[in-house]
């Protein structure tokens, strides 16, 4: 399985934002850090700003900040707004399957049992575990140090 990259730089969006909390984040910034553009970012902060997970505010002094505290956000709910699907064969999906084996074979099983265990252990870390080495984060981050 492999998370997309909308995932991967929607985490790295909010550990931006988490060890930068006590300013706001500006797109063009986070787009630089991470050397991704600035449509590639408006992209991805949309769902993550329509499920509360990071705010918006808007002005000349504006840019983003997390929607709740880091420690309150999973990395399961993350990967839940921005993945599409967590099948991982043909014999996930709801419909559409030709596999005459489904509902008799171990495969599936075997498979959905590992999607569980890769889904339990997103939901024991939070975007606060992710940045407790802060000093480092924010040196490499380039960050003010507050």
């Amino acid at each position: 399985m492999r998370l997309t990259k909308q995932s991967n730089y929607a985490v790295r969006t909010l550990m931006y934002c988490a060890v930068n909390e006590l300013a706001l984040s500006r797109i063009a910034d986070i787009a630089r850090v991470y050397h991704i553009s600035e449509p590639f970012l408006f992209k991805l902060i949309k769902p993550l700003v329509d499920n509360g997970v990071l705010e918006t505010v808007r002005g000349r002094h504006g840019g983003l900040r997390l929607g709740r505290p880091a420690d309150q956000i999973t990395l399961l709910q993350v990967i839940q707004v921005t993945e599409d699907s967590f099948a991982l064969a043909e014999c996930f999906a709801s419909a559409g399957t030709r596999c005459p084996l489904v509902g008799a074979c171990g495969y599936n099983m075997a498979l959905n049992e590992a999607l569980n265990a890769f889904l339990t252990t997103l939901d024991r870390y939070t975007i606060a575990d992710l940045v407790s080495k802060r000093t480092v984060i924010v040196s490499r981050l380039k960050l003010p140090v507050l």
